[in-house]
Protein backbone atom coordinates (compact mmCIF):
# COMPACT_ATOMS: atom_id res chain seq x y z
CA UNK A 1 0.00 0.00 0.00
CA UNK A 2 2.73 2.48 0.18
CA UNK A 3 2.37 5.34 -1.55
CA UNK A 4 4.39 9.21 -1.71
CA UNK A 5 4.70 11.32 1.40
CA UNK A 6 5.68 14.83 1.03
CA UNK A 7 7.90 16.04 3.95
CA UNK A 8 7.43 19.83 4.41
CA UNK A 9 10.43 20.50 7.09
CA UNK A 10 12.88 24.06 6.97
CA UNK A 11 15.26 21.66 8.95
CA UNK A 12 17.35 19.35 6.41
CA UNK A 13 18.22 16.94 9.87
CA UNK A 14 14.91 16.97 10.53
CA UNK A 15 13.88 16.06 6.66
CA UNK A 16 16.51 13.89 6.80
CA UNK A 17 15.23 11.83 9.84
CA UNK A 18 11.65 11.57 8.59
CA UNK A 19 13.00 10.07 5.11
CA UNK A 20 15.20 7.69 6.12
CA UNK A 21 11.82 6.28 8.45
CA UNK A 22 9.50 6.32 6.07
CA UNK A 23 11.97 4.85 2.83
CA UNK A 24 12.73 1.80 5.32
CA UNK A 25 8.96 1.01 4.54
CA UNK A 26 8.87 1.74 0.97
CA UNK A 27 7.37 4.88 0.41
CA UNK A 28 8.30 7.56 -2.06
CA UNK A 29 9.36 10.55 -0.66
CA UNK A 30 9.04 14.50 -1.90
CA UNK A 31 10.76 16.91 0.52
CA UNK A 32 10.11 20.71 0.52
CA UNK A 33 12.27 23.03 2.48
CA UNK A 34 9.66 26.15 2.85
CA UNK A 35 6.17 26.87 2.87
CA UNK A 36 6.52 28.05 -0.62
CA UNK A 37 8.28 25.43 -2.29
CA UNK A 38 5.69 22.69 -1.33
CA UNK A 39 2.90 24.68 -2.83
CA UNK A 40 4.68 24.60 -5.83
CA UNK A 41 5.84 21.21 -5.81
CA UNK A 42 2.13 19.69 -4.73
CA UNK A 43 0.64 19.50 -7.89
CA UNK A 44 3.49 17.92 -9.82
CA UNK A 45 4.23 15.18 -7.58
CA UNK A 46 0.77 14.60 -6.50
CA UNK A 47 1.42 13.03 -2.53
CA UNK A 48 -0.66 10.77 -0.94
CA UNK A 49 0.26 12.75 2.48
CA UNK A 50 1.41 15.47 3.62
CA UNK A 51 3.83 15.95 6.87
CA UNK A 52 3.94 19.64 7.36
CA UNK A 53 5.70 21.43 10.10
CA UNK A 54 4.17 24.18 11.69
CA UNK A 55 6.80 26.63 12.62
CA UNK A 56 8.49 27.34 9.17
CA UNK A 57 10.19 30.78 8.02
CA UNK A 58 8.27 32.75 5.63
CA UNK A 59 4.76 30.58 5.06
CA UNK A 60 3.95 29.27 8.22
CA UNK A 61 2.50 25.36 8.33
CA UNK A 62 -1.03 26.92 8.88
CA UNK A 63 -0.97 28.78 6.18
CA UNK A 64 0.30 26.06 3.70
CA UNK A 65 -2.63 24.02 5.47
CA UNK A 66 -5.33 26.70 4.43
CA UNK A 67 -4.30 27.04 1.23
CA UNK A 68 -3.89 23.26 0.26
CA UNK A 69 -7.47 23.08 1.63
CA UNK A 70 -8.92 25.83 -0.31
CA UNK A 71 -7.22 23.90 -3.48
CA UNK A 72 -10.17 21.60 -5.15
CA UNK A 73 -7.08 19.86 -6.61
CA UNK A 74 -5.59 19.03 -2.93
CA UNK A 75 -8.11 19.42 -0.72
CA UNK A 76 -8.89 15.89 -0.10
CA UNK A 77 -4.95 15.49 0.35
CA UNK A 78 -4.21 14.45 4.13
CA UNK A 79 -2.12 16.81 6.07
CA UNK A 80 -0.51 15.94 9.25
CA UNK A 81 1.16 19.07 11.15
CA UNK A 82 4.33 18.53 13.24
CA UNK A 83 4.15 20.57 16.65
CA UNK A 84 5.57 21.32 19.17
CA UNK A 85 5.17 18.81 22.78
CA UNK A 86 3.18 21.56 24.65
CA UNK A 87 1.78 23.45 22.06
CA UNK A 88 -1.76 22.87 22.52
CA UNK A 89 -2.66 26.14 20.80
CA UNK A 90 -0.87 24.88 17.93
CA UNK A 91 -3.28 21.42 17.59
CA UNK A 92 -6.66 23.20 17.61
CA UNK A 93 -5.38 26.40 15.14
CA UNK A 94 -3.89 23.92 13.20
CA UNK A 95 -7.11 21.72 12.98
CA UNK A 96 -8.99 24.47 12.13
CA UNK A 97 -6.48 25.75 9.07
CA UNK A 98 -7.57 22.22 8.07
CA UNK A 99 -5.15 19.49 9.38
CA UNK A 100 -6.50 15.90 9.16
CA UNK A 101 -4.27 14.97 11.72
CA UNK A 102 -1.31 16.46 14.43
CA UNK A 103 1.95 14.81 15.70
CA UNK A 104 3.50 15.96 18.61
CA UNK A 105 7.64 16.22 18.63
CA UNK A 106 9.19 14.01 19.35
CA UNK A 107 7.23 11.18 18.28
CA UNK A 108 7.49 7.34 18.50
CA UNK A 109 8.02 5.40 15.28
CA UNK A 110 5.37 3.66 15.26
CA UNK A 111 2.90 6.57 15.72
CA UNK A 112 4.42 7.95 12.72
CA UNK A 113 4.27 5.12 10.53
CA UNK A 114 0.55 3.95 11.90
CA UNK A 115 -0.89 6.70 11.16
CA UNK A 116 0.87 7.73 7.61
CA UNK A 117 -0.47 4.31 6.43
CA UNK A 118 -4.15 5.18 8.01
CA UNK A 119 -4.15 8.47 6.45
CA UNK A 120 -2.57 7.36 3.14
CA UNK A 121 -5.47 4.23 2.92
CA UNK A 122 -7.81 6.58 3.43
CA UNK A 123 -6.34 8.98 0.80
CA UNK A 124 -6.31 6.39 -1.73
CA UNK A 125 -10.15 5.12 -1.01
CA UNK A 126 -11.02 9.01 -1.57
CA UNK A 127 -9.05 8.85 -4.96
CA UNK A 128 -11.05 5.90 -5.82
CA UNK A 129 -14.37 7.53 -5.65
CA UNK A 130 -13.46 10.22 -7.08
CA UNK A 131 -12.40 8.18 -10.23
CA UNK A 132 -15.09 6.17 -10.26
CA UNK A 133 -17.53 9.17 -9.86
CA UNK A 134 -15.59 11.11 -12.81
CA UNK A 135 -16.06 8.04 -15.15
CA UNK A 136 -19.63 9.06 -16.03
CA UNK A 137 -19.48 12.80 -14.93
CA UNK A 138 -16.47 15.43 -14.80
CA UNK A 139 -16.24 17.07 -11.16
CA UNK A 140 -15.58 20.94 -11.37
CA UNK A 141 -13.56 22.49 -9.33
CA UNK A 142 -16.17 24.34 -7.88
CA UNK A 143 -18.26 20.71 -7.28
CA UNK A 144 -15.25 19.12 -5.61
CA UNK A 145 -15.38 22.15 -3.59
CA UNK A 146 -18.91 21.89 -2.74
CA UNK A 147 -18.70 18.86 -1.08
CA UNK A 148 -16.02 19.25 0.61
CA UNK A 149 -17.84 22.22 2.64
CA UNK A 150 -21.08 20.47 2.98
CA UNK A 151 -18.78 17.78 5.14
CA UNK A 152 -19.68 18.51 8.40
CA UNK A 153 -19.74 16.71 11.81
CA UNK A 154 -22.72 18.19 13.76
CA UNK A 155 -25.57 16.13 14.10
CA UNK A 156 -23.72 13.15 13.72
CA UNK A 157 -24.49 9.81 15.89
CA UNK A 158 -21.84 8.44 17.61
CA UNK A 159 -21.43 5.70 19.78
CA UNK A 160 -19.11 5.17 22.92
CA UNK A 161 -18.20 1.83 24.04
CA UNK A 162 -17.01 1.34 27.41
CA UNK A 163 -17.34 0.21 30.72
CA UNK A 164 -15.55 3.23 32.31
CA UNK A 165 -18.75 4.99 33.38
CA UNK A 166 -16.85 7.71 34.77
CA UNK A 167 -14.74 8.48 31.87
CA UNK A 168 -17.72 7.34 29.65
CA UNK A 169 -19.56 10.11 31.30
CA UNK A 170 -16.95 12.95 30.38
CA UNK A 171 -16.72 11.96 26.81
CA UNK A 172 -19.90 12.06 26.49
CA UNK A 173 -20.51 15.50 27.82
CA UNK A 174 -17.52 16.70 25.74
CA UNK A 175 -18.27 15.60 22.72
CA UNK A 176 -22.02 16.68 22.72
CA UNK A 177 -21.00 19.95 24.03
CA UNK A 178 -18.36 20.51 21.35
CA UNK A 179 -19.54 18.99 18.16
CA UNK A 180 -22.83 19.30 18.30
CA UNK A 181 -23.69 15.08 17.93
CA UNK A 182 -25.92 12.41 19.32
CA UNK A 183 -23.85 10.18 21.66
CA UNK A 184 -25.00 6.29 22.53
CA UNK A 185 -23.33 4.37 25.42
CA UNK A 186 -22.96 0.92 25.42
CA UNK A 187 -20.53 -1.02 28.99
CA UNK A 188 -20.30 -4.50 26.62
CA UNK A 189 -20.42 -5.90 23.69
CA UNK A 190 -23.13 -7.40 23.75
CA UNK A 191 -25.06 -4.30 23.91
CA UNK A 192 -22.80 -2.47 21.40
CA UNK A 193 -23.64 -5.12 18.58
CA UNK A 194 -27.16 -4.53 19.58
CA UNK A 195 -26.79 -0.85 18.99
CA UNK A 196 -25.35 -1.11 15.68
CA UNK A 197 -27.87 -3.60 14.36
CA UNK A 198 -30.36 -0.81 14.54
CA UNK A 199 -28.45 2.76 14.53
CA UNK A 200 -26.18 3.61 11.43
CA UNK A 201 -23.36 5.00 13.32
CA UNK A 202 -20.82 7.84 11.80
CA UNK A 203 -18.24 7.32 14.59
CA UNK A 204 -17.63 4.56 17.26
CA UNK A 205 -14.99 5.22 20.16
CA UNK A 206 -14.00 1.82 21.80
CA UNK A 207 -12.41 1.57 25.27
CA UNK A 208 -10.13 -1.06 26.55
CA UNK A 209 -12.35 -1.32 29.55
CA UNK A 210 -15.03 -3.12 27.35
CA UNK A 211 -17.36 -6.14 29.32
CA UNK A 212 -17.52 -9.03 27.56
CA UNK A 213 -15.40 -8.94 24.69
CA UNK A 214 -11.99 -8.17 23.14
CA UNK A 215 -11.94 -4.06 21.83
CA UNK A 216 -9.67 -5.34 18.90
CA UNK A 217 -12.77 -7.93 17.94
CA UNK A 218 -15.23 -5.30 18.09
CA UNK A 219 -12.92 -3.23 15.74
CA UNK A 220 -13.19 -5.75 13.29
CA UNK A 221 -16.67 -6.71 13.68
CA UNK A 222 -17.36 -3.10 12.97
CA UNK A 223 -15.73 -3.18 9.53
CA UNK A 224 -16.74 -6.58 8.57
CA UNK A 225 -20.28 -5.62 8.63
CA UNK A 226 -21.65 -3.97 5.25
CA UNK A 227 -23.53 -1.61 7.45
CA UNK A 228 -20.82 -0.26 9.39
CA UNK A 229 -17.98 -0.39 7.84
CA UNK A 230 -18.15 2.77 6.61
CA UNK A 231 -18.34 4.40 10.04
CA UNK A 232 -15.31 6.18 11.70
CA UNK A 233 -13.71 4.20 14.58
CA UNK A 234 -11.22 5.09 17.61
CA UNK A 235 -9.51 3.05 19.89
CA UNK A 236 -9.00 4.67 23.49
CA UNK A 237 -5.82 2.54 24.85
CA UNK A 238 -3.59 2.89 27.56
CA UNK A 239 -0.48 4.73 27.56
CA UNK A 240 2.69 3.75 25.61
CA UNK A 241 0.73 0.65 24.53
CA UNK A 242 1.75 1.01 20.82
CA UNK A 243 1.68 -2.65 19.75
CA UNK A 244 -2.17 -2.52 20.89
CA UNK A 245 -2.07 0.96 18.21
CA UNK A 246 -0.39 -0.46 15.60
CA UNK A 247 -2.80 -3.65 15.85
CA UNK A 248 -5.70 -1.39 16.02
CA UNK A 249 -4.76 0.46 12.77
CA UNK A 250 -3.63 -2.40 10.86
CA UNK A 251 -7.42 -3.90 12.12
CA UNK A 252 -9.47 -0.79 10.25
CA UNK A 253 -9.34 1.30 13.31
CA UNK A 254 -9.20 5.20 12.02
CA UNK A 255 -7.07 6.48 14.60
CA UNK A 256 -6.13 5.72 18.54
CA UNK A 257 -5.29 8.21 21.75
CA UNK A 258 -3.66 7.24 24.46
CA UNK A 259 -4.70 7.54 28.35
CA UNK A 260 -5.09 9.31 30.30
CA UNK A 261 -7.42 11.09 27.28
CA UNK A 262 -6.80 14.66 26.60
CA UNK A 263 -10.53 16.19 26.02
CA UNK A 264 -8.67 18.69 23.52
CA UNK A 265 -7.16 15.79 21.26
CA UNK A 266 -10.02 13.70 21.80
CA UNK A 267 -12.76 16.08 20.00
CA UNK A 268 -10.08 17.07 17.77
CA UNK A 269 -9.05 13.72 16.42
CA UNK A 270 -12.91 12.98 16.29
CA UNK A 271 -13.75 15.78 14.28
CA UNK A 272 -11.03 15.02 11.39
CA UNK A 273 -12.30 11.51 11.48
CA UNK A 274 -15.54 12.46 11.16
CA UNK A 275 -14.97 15.15 8.39
CA UNK A 276 -13.10 12.54 6.44
CA UNK A 277 -16.08 10.09 6.62
CA UNK A 278 -18.90 12.53 5.67
CA UNK A 279 -16.69 13.41 2.89
CA UNK A 280 -16.37 9.81 1.48
CA UNK A 281 -19.81 9.55 1.89
CA UNK A 282 -20.87 12.50 -0.36
CA UNK A 283 -18.44 11.30 -2.42
CA UNK A 284 -20.19 7.96 -2.69
CA UNK A 285 -23.57 9.59 -2.98
CA UNK A 286 -22.19 11.54 -5.70
CA UNK A 287 -21.10 8.31 -7.68
CA UNK A 288 -24.23 6.62 -6.81
CA UNK A 289 -25.97 9.14 -8.54
CA UNK A 290 -23.85 9.70 -11.12
CA UNK A 291 -24.34 5.56 -12.42
CA UNK A 292 -28.08 6.06 -11.75
CA UNK A 293 -27.81 8.62 -14.29
CA UNK A 294 -25.72 6.85 -16.73
CA UNK A 295 -27.52 4.24 -16.73
CA UNK A 296 -30.89 5.62 -17.03
CA UNK A 297 -33.32 7.94 -18.85
CA UNK A 298 -34.36 11.07 -17.05
CA UNK A 299 -37.59 11.57 -18.17
CA UNK A 300 -38.95 8.35 -17.26
CA UNK A 301 -36.85 6.49 -14.74
CA UNK A 302 -36.79 3.08 -17.24
CA UNK A 303 -32.82 2.11 -18.31
CA UNK A 304 -31.90 4.09 -21.65
CA UNK A 305 -30.90 2.54 -24.73
CA UNK A 306 -27.43 1.77 -24.01
CA UNK A 307 -27.58 0.21 -20.76
CA UNK A 308 -30.35 -1.95 -22.26
CA UNK A 309 -28.18 -2.90 -25.33
CA UNK A 310 -25.12 -3.69 -23.20
CA UNK A 311 -27.48 -5.60 -20.52
CA UNK A 312 -29.21 -7.74 -23.46
CA UNK A 313 -25.80 -9.09 -24.15
CA UNK A 314 -25.45 -10.80 -20.83
CA UNK A 315 -28.97 -11.89 -20.22
CA UNK A 316 -28.77 -13.49 -23.79
CA UNK A 317 -25.71 -15.65 -22.97
CA UNK A 318 -27.40 -16.51 -19.22
CA UNK A 319 -30.14 -17.54 -21.58
CA UNK A 320 -28.08 -20.21 -23.41
CA UNK A 321 -26.30 -21.14 -20.34
CA UNK A 322 -29.65 -21.79 -18.46
CA UNK A 323 -31.41 -23.45 -21.42
CA UNK A 324 -34.27 -20.66 -20.69
CA UNK A 325 -36.52 -18.86 -23.12
CA UNK A 326 -35.49 -15.35 -23.43
CA UNK A 327 -37.78 -12.37 -25.65
CA UNK A 328 -38.03 -9.27 -26.82
CA UNK A 329 -40.60 -6.61 -26.52
CA UNK A 330 -40.59 -3.20 -28.90
CA UNK A 331 -43.37 -1.29 -27.89
CA UNK A 332 -44.09 2.37 -30.05
CA UNK A 333 -47.06 4.39 -28.90
CA UNK A 334 -49.43 5.38 -31.13
CA UNK A 335 -49.78 8.71 -32.77
CA UNK A 336 -47.25 10.44 -30.34
CA UNK A 337 -46.10 13.45 -33.01
CA UNK A 338 -49.86 13.89 -33.14
CA UNK A 339 -49.93 14.66 -29.03
CA UNK A 340 -46.85 17.09 -28.98
CA UNK A 341 -48.32 18.92 -32.31
CA UNK A 342 -51.47 19.56 -31.23
CA UNK A 343 -50.96 19.55 -27.21
CA UNK A 344 -47.51 20.65 -26.54
CA UNK A 345 -44.09 19.00 -25.50
CA UNK A 346 -45.20 19.40 -21.64
CA UNK A 347 -48.46 17.16 -22.32
CA UNK A 348 -46.25 15.03 -24.52
CA UNK A 349 -43.61 14.55 -21.30
CA UNK A 350 -46.50 14.05 -19.32
CA UNK A 351 -47.45 11.12 -21.48
CA UNK A 352 -44.42 9.18 -21.83
CA UNK A 353 -43.79 9.23 -17.49
CA UNK A 354 -47.47 7.46 -17.14
CA UNK A 355 -47.21 5.15 -20.28
CA UNK A 356 -43.64 4.45 -18.36
CA UNK A 357 -44.84 3.59 -14.94
CA UNK A 358 -48.23 1.62 -16.30
CA UNK A 359 -45.57 -0.46 -18.83
CA UNK A 360 -43.29 -1.00 -15.64
CA UNK A 361 -46.48 -1.91 -13.09
CA UNK A 362 -47.68 -4.53 -15.92
CA UNK A 363 -45.00 -6.35 -16.59
CA UNK A 364 -42.68 -8.66 -14.19
CA UNK A 365 -39.88 -7.26 -12.00
CA UNK A 366 -37.24 -9.21 -13.64
CA UNK A 367 -37.96 -7.76 -16.87
CA UNK A 368 -36.06 -5.01 -17.90
CA UNK A 369 -37.47 -2.06 -19.19
CA UNK A 370 -35.83 0.70 -21.36
CA UNK A 371 -36.66 3.86 -23.17
CA UNK A 372 -35.19 3.75 -26.83
CA UNK A 373 -35.66 7.00 -27.92
CA UNK A 374 -38.97 9.09 -28.56
CA UNK A 375 -41.75 7.00 -27.91
CA UNK A 376 -39.98 3.97 -28.17
CA UNK A 377 -39.35 1.46 -25.64
CA UNK A 378 -38.21 -2.28 -25.02
CA UNK A 379 -38.72 -4.67 -22.60
CA UNK A 380 -36.15 -8.12 -22.43
CA UNK A 381 -37.79 -10.64 -21.07
CA UNK A 382 -35.46 -13.54 -19.57
CA UNK A 383 -37.11 -16.90 -18.28
CA UNK A 384 -40.39 -17.17 -20.65
CA UNK A 385 -42.25 -19.03 -23.03
CA UNK A 386 -44.30 -17.76 -26.22
CA UNK A 387 -47.99 -18.18 -24.20
CA UNK A 388 -46.37 -15.67 -21.07
CA UNK A 389 -45.23 -13.45 -23.56
CA UNK A 390 -48.32 -13.20 -25.33
CA UNK A 391 -50.32 -12.59 -22.16
CA UNK A 392 -47.86 -9.98 -20.82
CA UNK A 393 -47.93 -8.11 -23.83
CA UNK A 394 -51.39 -8.39 -24.08
CA UNK A 395 -51.73 -7.17 -20.24
CA UNK A 396 -49.63 -4.10 -21.48
CA UNK A 397 -51.79 -3.24 -24.79
CA UNK A 398 -54.96 -3.07 -22.39
CA UNK A 399 -53.66 -1.04 -19.36
CA UNK A 400 -52.37 1.82 -21.51
CA UNK A 401 -55.80 1.56 -23.38
CA UNK A 402 -57.71 1.49 -20.30
CA UNK A 403 -58.28 3.87 -18.26
CA UNK A 404 -57.91 7.09 -19.80
CA UNK A 405 -54.49 9.55 -19.13
CA UNK A 406 -54.70 11.73 -15.79
CA UNK A 407 -52.78 14.12 -18.29
CA UNK A 408 -54.90 17.36 -18.13
CA UNK A 409 -54.02 19.05 -21.46
CA UNK A 410 -55.52 16.26 -23.51
CA UNK A 411 -58.65 15.91 -21.77
CA UNK A 412 -59.48 12.61 -21.91
CA UNK A 413 -57.69 11.60 -25.45
CA UNK A 414 -57.40 7.77 -25.84
CA UNK A 415 -54.12 6.76 -25.74
CA UNK A 416 -52.78 3.29 -27.37
CA UNK A 417 -49.58 1.48 -28.04
CA UNK A 418 -48.90 -0.84 -30.62
CA UNK A 419 -46.51 -3.83 -29.77
CA UNK A 420 -44.07 -6.38 -31.37
CA UNK A 421 -42.48 -9.22 -29.59
CA UNK A 422 -39.62 -11.92 -31.04
CA UNK A 423 -38.18 -15.24 -28.50
CA UNK A 424 -34.31 -15.82 -28.93
CA UNK A 425 -33.96 -18.68 -31.40
CA UNK A 426 -30.74 -20.75 -30.93
CA UNK A 427 -28.04 -18.95 -33.51
CA UNK A 428 -29.39 -15.30 -33.02
CA UNK A 429 -27.69 -11.98 -32.23
CA UNK A 430 -29.25 -9.17 -29.71
CA UNK A 431 -29.37 -6.75 -32.62
CA UNK A 432 -30.93 -9.80 -34.69
CA UNK A 433 -33.69 -10.33 -31.94
CA UNK A 434 -34.15 -6.25 -31.64
CA UNK A 435 -34.99 -6.26 -35.79
CA UNK A 436 -37.57 -9.33 -35.52
CA UNK A 437 -39.26 -7.66 -32.56
CA UNK A 438 -39.30 -4.22 -34.54
CA UNK A 439 -40.34 -5.77 -37.63
CA UNK A 440 -43.71 -7.14 -35.41
CA UNK A 441 -44.03 -3.90 -34.38
CA UNK A 442 -44.39 -2.36 -37.97
CA UNK A 443 -46.91 -4.88 -38.60
CA UNK A 444 -48.89 -3.88 -35.75
CA UNK A 445 -48.98 -0.52 -36.94
CA UNK A 446 -50.00 -1.39 -40.50
CA UNK A 447 -52.36 -3.49 -39.25
CA UNK A 448 -54.33 -0.57 -37.67
CA UNK A 449 -52.24 0.11 -34.74
CA UNK A 450 -53.38 -0.84 -31.02
CA UNK A 451 -52.26 -4.45 -31.05
CA UNK A 452 -49.63 -7.18 -30.76
CA UNK A 453 -47.88 -9.08 -32.68
CA UNK A 454 -45.39 -11.59 -32.78
CA UNK A 455 -42.39 -12.11 -34.65
CA UNK A 456 -41.48 -14.18 -37.75
CA UNK A 457 -39.83 -17.47 -37.15
CA UNK A 458 -35.77 -16.17 -37.97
Amino acid sequence: MPGRVMIVEDVATNRLILRSRLTQSYYDVVEAASGEEALELVHATTPDIILLDVMMPGIDGFEVCRRLKSDPKTLHIPVVMLTALDKLDDRVKGLEAGADDFLSKPFEDVALMSRVASLTRMKMLVDELTLRGQSGHDYDDKEMLDIARATTFKGSDMLIVSGDSAQTAELRGSLVGALECTVEIAETMDEALTLLEFMPFDAIIVGTMLGGGDPLRLGSMVRARPETRQAATLLLLDEHDLDTATQALDLGFNDYIASPVDMVELIARTRCSLRRKHFADKLRERMRATMVHAVTDPLTGTYNRRYANNHLDTLIERSRASGSELAVMMLDIDHFKRINDQYGHTAGDDVLREFATRLQTNVREMDLVARMGGEEFMVVMPEVNDMLVAEIAERVRSSIEAPLFDVPEIDGSRITVSIGYGVLTSDESASDLINRADLALYTSKRDGRNRVSIAAAA
